[in-house]
């Protein structure tokens, strides 16, 4: 076949090949990899964050969840993404619910996020009077932990994960 002819085919396939890639492919690739990084050391706030949720769901007769250093380290993982691309959000939660559910033996898996809040009682306050929020503070799980992190302007972003084992 002469080069002339053969250049058109060769460019639909090379046109195809850069074009068919969609998000669910991406996606299905990245799901191959799950990583669970170190745990960073718990910040103060992050504690009081922890001490003050627990208090709260014994005050309303439910049992103290356990914090875990999987979920800790997975929730670091969104609220340092959400510092670096200055946004709150659930962005790639199915990344997040499939590592646990890999690396923690979570069953159920469910997150509250966060923005601005300057200490640990604003923004569990924020958390509890927001319904969905307070629906997966008072929910059947067993572990938690949270990240709260800082932007360059001193702007707190927080990311508390709760899963059922």
């Amino acid at each position: 076949m002469k080069a002339s002819k053969l250049f058109p085919f060769l460019a639909i396939i090379v046109l195809f090949n850069l074009t068919s890639c969609s998000s669910e492919e991406m996606d299905d690739d990245a799901n191959t990899a799950i990583e669970v990084p170190v745990a960073p050391q718990a910040k103060q706030i992050e504690i009081e964050i922890m001490e003050l949720l627990n208090s709260y769901r014994i005050g309303e007769g439910l049992r103290p969840l356990q914090n875990h250093n999987t979920v800790k380290a997975v929730a670091y993982t969104h609220t340092d993404y959400m510092v670096e691309v200055h946004n709150v959000s659930h962005h790639n939660f199915f990344l997040r619910k499939q590592t646990l559910e890999v690396n923690a033996n979570a069953n159920v898996v469910s997150e509250n996020v966060g923005y601005g809040f300057n200490s640990a009682e604003a923004v569990v306050n924020a958390w509890l009077n927001s319904p969905s929020h307070k629906a997966n503070i008072d929910g059947d799980f067993t572990d938690f932990d949270v990240s709260a992190e800082q932007d360059v302007n001193g702007k707190w972003y927080f990311t508390n994960i709760f899963i059922k084992r």
